[in-house]
Protein backbone atom coordinates (compact mmCIF):
# COMPACT_ATOMS: atom_id res chain seq x y z
CA UNK A 1 0.00 0.00 0.00
CA UNK A 2 2.64 2.23 1.16
CA UNK A 3 4.91 1.53 -2.76
CA UNK A 4 1.69 2.29 -4.47
CA UNK A 5 1.29 5.34 -2.34
CA UNK A 6 5.01 6.38 -2.94
CA UNK A 7 4.42 6.00 -6.70
CA UNK A 8 1.56 7.87 -6.98
CA UNK A 9 3.15 10.71 -5.93
CA UNK A 10 6.02 10.22 -7.86
CA UNK A 11 3.63 10.03 -10.90
CA UNK A 12 1.76 13.42 -10.18
CA UNK A 13 4.77 14.81 -9.24
CA UNK A 14 5.96 14.27 -12.67
CA UNK A 15 2.94 15.19 -14.34
CA UNK A 16 2.88 18.13 -12.40
CA UNK A 17 6.81 19.27 -13.63
CA UNK A 18 6.02 18.23 -17.44
CA UNK A 19 2.85 20.64 -17.34
CA UNK A 20 5.03 23.20 -16.40
CA UNK A 21 3.92 26.53 -15.38
CA UNK A 22 1.76 29.92 -16.04
CA UNK A 23 3.04 33.13 -14.95
CA UNK A 24 0.93 35.89 -15.67
CA UNK A 25 2.49 39.64 -15.96
CA UNK A 26 0.19 42.91 -15.19
CA UNK A 27 1.88 46.16 -15.42
CA UNK A 28 1.65 49.02 -13.13
CA UNK A 29 1.38 52.33 -14.15
CA UNK A 30 4.97 53.28 -14.73
CA UNK A 31 5.71 57.26 -14.65
CA UNK A 32 8.81 59.26 -16.01
CA UNK A 33 9.85 61.94 -13.98
CA UNK A 34 8.94 65.22 -16.03
CA UNK A 35 11.98 66.45 -18.35
CA UNK A 36 13.48 70.04 -18.34
CA UNK A 37 12.74 70.60 -22.03
CA UNK A 38 10.68 73.33 -23.92
CA UNK A 39 8.12 71.95 -25.41
CA UNK A 40 7.28 71.85 -29.04
CA UNK A 41 4.72 74.70 -30.28
CA UNK A 42 2.23 72.10 -31.68
CA UNK A 43 -1.17 71.27 -30.42
CA UNK A 44 -1.30 67.32 -30.98
CA UNK A 45 -4.19 64.63 -30.73
CA UNK A 46 -3.06 61.15 -29.94
CA UNK A 47 -5.50 58.41 -31.07
CA UNK A 48 -5.13 54.89 -28.72
CA UNK A 49 -6.00 52.31 -31.16
CA UNK A 50 -8.10 49.18 -29.09
CA UNK A 51 -5.10 46.73 -30.50
CA UNK A 52 -2.82 49.19 -28.51
CA UNK A 53 -4.84 49.57 -25.37
CA UNK A 54 -5.85 45.56 -24.85
CA UNK A 55 -2.17 44.73 -25.87
CA UNK A 56 -1.38 41.21 -24.48
CA UNK A 57 1.07 39.35 -25.18
CA UNK A 58 1.66 35.20 -23.98
CA UNK A 59 4.34 33.07 -25.16
CA UNK A 60 5.14 29.33 -24.29
CA UNK A 61 9.04 29.37 -22.75
CA UNK A 62 11.26 26.02 -24.08
CA UNK A 63 8.32 24.26 -24.21
CA UNK A 64 6.91 23.93 -20.75
CA UNK A 65 6.27 27.69 -19.05
CA UNK A 66 3.30 30.07 -20.77
CA UNK A 67 3.93 33.94 -19.63
CA UNK A 68 0.98 36.23 -20.24
CA UNK A 69 2.15 40.03 -20.08
CA UNK A 70 -0.43 42.69 -19.84
CA UNK A 71 1.16 45.86 -21.41
CA UNK A 72 -2.24 47.68 -23.00
CA UNK A 73 -3.52 50.30 -20.26
CA UNK A 74 -0.04 51.18 -18.90
CA UNK A 75 1.27 51.62 -22.23
CA UNK A 76 -1.60 54.39 -23.08
CA UNK A 77 -1.25 55.84 -19.89
CA UNK A 78 2.57 56.38 -20.09
CA UNK A 79 2.41 57.77 -23.72
CA UNK A 80 -0.47 60.21 -22.51
CA UNK A 81 2.39 61.57 -19.88
CA UNK A 82 4.96 61.35 -22.35
CA UNK A 83 3.31 63.52 -24.96
CA UNK A 84 1.73 65.37 -21.84
CA UNK A 85 5.41 66.65 -21.01
CA UNK A 86 6.52 67.03 -25.17
CA UNK A 87 3.91 69.40 -26.91
CA UNK A 88 1.92 72.69 -25.57
CA UNK A 89 -0.97 71.45 -25.83
CA UNK A 90 -2.62 67.49 -26.03
CA UNK A 91 -6.20 65.60 -25.79
CA UNK A 92 -6.39 61.90 -25.64
CA UNK A 93 -8.95 59.71 -28.04
CA UNK A 94 -10.14 56.92 -27.28
CA UNK A 95 -10.70 54.31 -30.04
CA UNK A 96 -14.11 55.19 -30.84
CA UNK A 97 -13.75 59.40 -30.87
CA UNK A 98 -13.84 60.81 -34.44
CA UNK A 99 -10.79 63.15 -34.25
CA UNK A 100 -12.83 65.80 -36.51
CA UNK A 101 -14.56 66.61 -33.44
CA UNK A 102 -11.37 68.25 -31.75
CA UNK A 103 -9.21 70.95 -32.91
CA UNK A 104 -5.39 69.58 -33.50
CA UNK A 105 -2.17 70.45 -35.28
CA UNK A 106 -1.23 66.97 -35.52
CA UNK A 107 -2.75 63.79 -34.27
CA UNK A 108 0.16 60.81 -33.14
CA UNK A 109 -1.13 57.12 -33.15
CA UNK A 110 1.32 54.68 -31.33
CA UNK A 111 1.41 51.37 -31.85
CA UNK A 112 3.17 47.97 -31.28
CA UNK A 113 5.01 46.10 -33.85
CA UNK A 114 6.81 43.65 -32.08
CA UNK A 115 7.36 42.44 -28.47
CA UNK A 116 9.71 39.75 -27.62
CA UNK A 117 11.49 39.26 -24.07
CA UNK A 118 13.92 36.42 -22.46
CA UNK A 119 13.89 34.50 -19.13
CA UNK A 120 17.05 33.17 -17.17
CA UNK A 121 16.48 30.04 -18.45
CA UNK A 122 17.07 30.95 -22.46
CA UNK A 123 19.58 33.37 -22.14
CA UNK A 124 21.76 31.51 -19.41
CA UNK A 125 21.94 34.90 -17.51
CA UNK A 126 20.04 35.36 -14.07
CA UNK A 127 18.07 38.42 -15.60
CA UNK A 128 14.94 38.92 -17.75
CA UNK A 129 15.26 40.67 -21.22
CA UNK A 130 12.45 42.60 -23.07
CA UNK A 131 12.35 44.43 -26.42
CA UNK A 132 9.50 46.32 -27.73
CA UNK A 133 9.29 48.18 -31.13
CA UNK A 134 6.67 50.90 -31.51
CA UNK A 135 5.14 52.66 -34.39
CA UNK A 136 4.82 56.46 -34.01
CA UNK A 137 2.28 57.75 -36.95
CA UNK A 138 1.70 61.21 -37.30
CA UNK A 139 -0.56 62.80 -39.33
CA UNK A 140 -2.20 66.09 -40.28
CA UNK A 141 -4.85 67.89 -39.08
CA UNK A 142 -7.15 66.46 -41.84
CA UNK A 143 -5.78 63.09 -41.94
CA UNK A 144 -2.86 63.33 -43.71
CA UNK A 145 0.03 61.03 -42.85
CA UNK A 146 2.87 63.37 -42.05
CA UNK A 147 5.70 60.94 -40.65
CA UNK A 148 5.87 57.16 -39.83
CA UNK A 149 8.68 56.29 -37.18
CA UNK A 150 9.86 53.12 -35.23
CA UNK A 151 11.34 53.05 -31.92
CA UNK A 152 12.43 49.71 -30.83
CA UNK A 153 13.88 50.32 -27.10
CA UNK A 154 14.95 47.63 -24.25
CA UNK A 155 14.61 46.59 -20.82
CA UNK A 156 16.85 43.93 -18.67
CA UNK A 157 16.00 43.37 -14.88
CA UNK A 158 17.87 40.44 -12.43
CA UNK A 159 15.82 38.24 -11.46
CA UNK A 160 14.56 38.57 -8.30
CA UNK A 161 12.48 35.80 -6.36
CA UNK A 162 11.29 32.16 -7.31
CA UNK A 163 8.71 33.74 -9.67
CA UNK A 164 10.19 36.22 -11.79
CA UNK A 165 7.31 38.22 -12.66
CA UNK A 166 8.11 40.78 -10.82
CA UNK A 167 11.45 41.44 -12.57
CA UNK A 168 10.20 40.81 -15.82
CA UNK A 169 7.61 43.77 -15.68
CA UNK A 170 11.18 45.70 -13.86
CA UNK A 171 11.99 44.81 -17.57
CA UNK A 172 9.30 45.84 -19.76
CA UNK A 173 8.73 49.08 -17.52
CA UNK A 174 13.09 50.08 -18.54
CA UNK A 175 12.18 49.05 -22.08
CA UNK A 176 9.00 51.74 -21.91
CA UNK A 177 11.50 54.25 -20.58
CA UNK A 178 13.94 53.48 -22.86
CA UNK A 179 11.50 54.53 -25.78
CA UNK A 180 10.47 57.57 -23.78
CA UNK A 181 13.43 58.69 -23.67
CA UNK A 182 14.49 58.06 -27.15
CA UNK A 183 11.34 59.74 -28.63
CA UNK A 184 12.29 63.22 -26.28
CA UNK A 185 15.34 63.46 -27.63
CA UNK A 186 14.79 62.61 -31.68
CA UNK A 187 11.05 62.98 -31.73
CA UNK A 188 10.98 66.72 -33.56
CA UNK A 189 13.99 66.45 -34.99
CA UNK A 190 12.86 62.91 -37.09
CA UNK A 191 8.96 63.79 -37.76
CA UNK A 192 9.77 67.28 -37.89
CA UNK A 193 5.95 67.59 -36.55
CA UNK A 194 6.82 70.85 -35.66
CA UNK A 195 6.06 72.08 -39.49
CA UNK A 196 2.02 70.83 -38.69
CA UNK A 197 1.26 74.00 -36.59
CA UNK A 198 1.47 76.09 -39.94
CA UNK A 199 -1.29 73.46 -41.52
CA UNK A 200 -1.96 70.73 -43.11
CA UNK A 201 0.45 69.23 -45.69
CA UNK A 202 0.20 70.39 -49.75
CA UNK A 203 -0.84 66.96 -51.44
CA UNK A 204 2.29 66.25 -52.78
CA UNK A 205 3.88 66.24 -49.40
CA UNK A 206 1.87 63.65 -48.15
CA UNK A 207 3.61 60.16 -48.81
CA UNK A 208 5.02 59.42 -45.51
CA UNK A 209 8.34 58.44 -44.67
CA UNK A 210 9.85 55.81 -43.03
CA UNK A 211 11.50 56.60 -40.32
CA UNK A 212 14.07 54.06 -37.75
CA UNK A 213 15.90 54.75 -34.47
CA UNK A 214 17.24 52.31 -32.29
CA UNK A 215 17.73 52.84 -28.96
Amino acid sequence: MIANFRLAAIVSLAAFALAGCSSTVTMEMPTIPEPRIEKIPVAVAVRIPVEFLDFVHTEEVLGKDTWTIHLGSSNAAFFAQLFGYMFDSVVILDPDDDPRDYQFDALIEPSIEGFEFSVPEQSQTNAFAVWVRYRIAVFDSIGNPASSWTVSAYGKSQKEGMGGSDSLRRAAILAMRDAAALIIMQMDKVTNIRVLADGPLEVEETEPDELSAEA
